[in-house]
């Protein structure tokens, strides 16, 4: 697709975004302008604007007699740890998690970089392709290196090092051990800073980074506050001088330029916020409290539909969002200055929303980009885990419809909000019932019962059609069985070190939905990795939900460009009393055409085999299903204990082939998928039954 198809798709989809992005750009080169013409802050700068005498008052001034009720603040530790000592090895992992720490081992996205002892940090390598980006200024810095992937040096220059030392200093059992974890986060903070000055470089090559990074230090810094290495004043000017800083590249980088701002421009303020709020005595705090909170509030409704599900696309960047919001809230809130009401509503549905498309064992479904990002890991956990959200934004809001029976207070809720957020979260009676729901506005659908989980991917692209996260899965859909996934999306693999395998894993074939004449959904800009505008028009056209069924049916327009133009229609049927699911297929139009259909396994554990006769008659009592099935069905799970038997409808010949999954971002494994392929005169229709074994 041309650069001009590109712009006047975008100009269809987001007009009014389009024509403020050069207004926003004006004014980010005006703000850095006047970034380059300020004097840096150093530690003589600092004392002054401070009023001190020398560098000696600086812990005092800074550290001590905090008015501020941050989740980070040296006083809430003993909160925290109440609330960590109830729940089965939450003090012990957060220990464990620093030792790693300070053995040097960094866990980047499953490529574990294992340093020597006294062996430097390679805060700029690539540990898969061994790419080392070079010292140069980071916004002209050449990000898109082929084979390589910058997020590896990033996601270690976010320093989640620093709040993992924090959090293993204020687990410890022995004062040595407390102290050693808070001379570790000195020198390795000191070693960052001084190999990455202030604009140079990969780790300022993106503001989000940058914002990002600011946040941790800061918060770490907060939470050793009362350590002795923290208290050098040497190591104390240093470190408030590069908060000043960063917070300065923030505000004068902030990536408000875009047609459509996104989630870097919410992680911009938040590392805005906090840093202004943890440390108002800074030069320019004030004003990055106020820019951010403002920035904030408006972010909240823009970037959040109104039924609280992200607009990015994506159910992995929901989880990112909502932890930028949240600490959000919390740090303005703990600081007496909280954001809006209107605010706070809107973060309380996103909770809601995260409930609503999480399976039993709190599952999400993996639904347009997954790079597994997080605001704040305070525990380890797989990129999908949503388990933990709702049941935080139980205890944060005190919000009974967001407890379900039996759900357990997360050791996220622990760290920011201590022994009284347990007991707010304990005496909640439990009101959530998981239950079907249709996120319109943000096109995912979720039929549930049965045992089964089924999530639906059904209108506009992300971003307000910008699609910078979204794939080609228009009504492709994820189906679990207790919480197990049967039935998968491939994920995302790669970002920039392979553009050939984001676009094949972000393309239609590697989606749960029919492909007419191999054709993508909407052409593919192998130079635009982070765009996906569409003319698909998908949209749901029935949803009923009911103690027995559960019926939607959607449709989209993205072959009416074909030479012989169709649509798809796609019906799916949960029978929760026969426990299966059914799903028609149409073709609406005119002309011959081949319709191939993958479905995405999460394993190889799949099988051919013969139907029984029990498993047919269970089938056609499924409402809407094919009247006749083939002699082969596909066994899905283990052998001894198969999860589901998928029956298409006769004449329809499955086979078994194999295909790859990302499980999570920079990993692929081997799978299989099912696989059939039709020619077909349109108007034409196809069936088939998932039974739940």
């Amino acid at each position: 697709m041309s650069r001009w198809s590109y712009y006047t798709s975008v100009a269809r989809l987001t007009p009014r975004a389009l024509a403020s992005a050069p207004v926003h750009r004006l004014q980010g080169l005006a703000r850095q302008a006047l970034y380059r013409r300020r004097a840096p802050l150093d530690a003589e700068s600092l004392r002054a604007s401070l009023g001190l005498r020398d560098a000696s008052e600086l812990p005092a001034r800074m550290l001590e007699s905090r008015s501020t009720r941050a989740w980070c603040e040296v006083s809430r530790r003993p909160s925290v740890l109440r609330a960590l000592e109830a729940l089965p090895g939450g003090r012990e992992r957060a220990v464990t998690r620093a030792e790693r720490v300070e053995a040097r081992h960094f866990d980047l996205f499953g490529t574990v970089l294992e340093l020597a002892p006294g062996q430097p940090v390679p805060w700029s390598l690539d540990p898969v392709s061994g790419h080392v980006w070079p010292d140069a200024e980071g916004p002209r810095l050449r990000t898109f290196v082929p084979g390589a992937d910058i997020k590896y040096p990033w996601v270690l220059g976010r320093a989640d090092w620093a709040v993992a030392l924090a959090q293993g200093a204020w687990a410890a059992r022995s004062e040595e051990q407390r102290n050693r974890f808070a001379a570790d986060f000195t020198s390795l903070a000191r070693d960052f800073l001084t190999r990455n000055p202030v604009g140079r470089g990969v780790h300022w090559s993106s503001t989000m980074e940058v914002a990002l990074r600011a946040a941790n230090l800061a918060q770490a810094l907060v939470m050793l506050a009362d350590t002795p290495a923290v208290r050098a004043p040497a190591f104390l000017a240093e470190l408030l001088c590069a908060l000043g800083e960063h917070a300065a590249w923030v505000e004068a980088h902030l990536e408000d330029g875009g047609a459509v701002p996104n989630n870097h421009l919410v992680a911009d303020f938040v590392g805005l916020l906090v840093v202004g709020s943890l440390f108002p005595a800074l030069p320019g705090a004030a004003r990055w409290r106020t820019r951010a909170a403002e920035g904030l509030a408006r972010a909240l409704l823009a970037q959040v539909h109104p039924d609280g599900l992200s607009f990015e696309g994506s159910v992995a960047y929901h989880r990112l969002a909502l932890e930028l919001f949240t600490l959000a809230w919390l740090v303005a809130a703990g600081t007496g200055s909280p954001l809006t009401t209107q605010a706070g509503t809107r973060l309380r549905s996103m909770f809601g929303a995260a409930a609503a498309i999480t399976s039993e064992r709190g599952l999400a479904p993996q639904v347009g980009d997954n790079d597994s990002g997080r605001a704040w890991p305070l525990e380890d956990r797989a990129s999908l885990d949503f388990s933990y959200l709702a049941p935080l934004g139980a205890a944060l809001f005190g919000d009974t419809r967001l407890k379900e029976k039996d759900s357990v207070f997360p050791v996220e809720a622990a760290w920011l909000l201590g022994a009284e957020g347990m007991e707010r979260f304990q005496a909640l009676t439990p009101e959530a019932r998981p239950r079907s729901v249709s996120f319109d506005a943000g096109g995912l659908h979720v039929l549930r019962g049965g045992g089964a989980f089924v999530a639906v991917s059904a209108g506009p692209q992300g971003q307000r059609g910008v699609g910078g996260h979204s794939h080609h899965d228009k009504l492709s859909f994820e189906l679990h069985l207790g919480g197990v996934p049967v039935l998968v999306d491939c994920g995302t693999g790669t970002y920039t070190r392979d553009p050939g395998l984001r676009n094949r894993l972000r393309g239609t074939a590697m989606h749960n939905t029919p492909v007419v004449d191999s054709a993508e959904l909407w052409p593919l800009d192998p130079a635009r990795l982070f765009a996906l505008p569409d003319a698909t028009h998908a949209r749901v056209d029935v949803f009923v939900t009911g103690e027995a069924l559960d019926r939607l049916v959607a449709h989209h327009e993205g072959y009416r460009r074909l030479s012989a133009p169709v649509s798809v229609v796609r019906m799916l049927l949960l029978d929760k009393r026969e426990r299966a699911l059914c799903v028609v297929d149409a073709l609406e139009g005119r002309g011959v055409h081949t319709v191939d259909l993958r479905l995405h396994l999460p394993d190889a554990e799949a099988r051919l085999r013969a139907p029984e006769e029990e498993e047919l008659a269970r089938a056609l009592r499924v409402p809407e299903a094919p009247r006749t099935f083939g002699p082969v069905a596909v066994e899905l799970g283990p052998a001894g204990a198969p999860r589901a038997l998928v029956l298409p409808e006769a004449g329809v010949v499955p086979r078994l082939e194999p295909s790859q999954l990302s499980p999570d971002y920079g990993r692929l494994k081997d799978v299989v998928r099912i696989a059939w392929r039709m020619r077909v005169q349109a108007p034409a229709r196809v069936g088939w039954v998932v039974l739940f074994l």
